[in-house]
């Protein structure tokens, strides 16, 4: 659905800041699905949320919003591919040539 970018001039100078932002956006994700999950008080104008929850999970899992390069891989090659040849890249790109070489494991500690 989306992809949060860091200038690579950034990212180069300052190591530690692309698993600080992974790590945010992971924290903040487990929040916001702890309680999208609780529906004593909708946080969404969605109706039915604890049907749709349910049938999303169904579908695709407890963890349908995938973050991690290895999780996101083939959606990554998917998207290089469409914008190669729709005449967007000059070359077909790698999803290795998107990111920092520190960003492409994901650990937990």
């Amino acid at each position: 659905m989306h992809l949060v970018g860091i200038r690579h001039a950034l990212a180069s100078c300052q190591a530690w800041l692309p698993a600080a932002v992974c790590k945010a956006f992971e924290q903040a994700k487990t929040i916001a699905v702890k309680k999208l999950a609780d529906t004593s008080v909708t946080k969404v104008t969605l109706p039915f949320v604890e049907e749709q929850l349910r049938a999303a999970r169904d579908l695709m899992g407890r963890g349908f919003w995938s973050y991690g390069f290895r999780e996101n891989r083939f959606v990554l090659e998917t998207f290089l591919r469409h914008h190669h040849a729709q005449g967007l890249s000059a070359r077909l790109l790698t999803p290795e040539e998107l990111f920092l070489p520190s960003t492409l494991e994901w650990h937990v500690i």
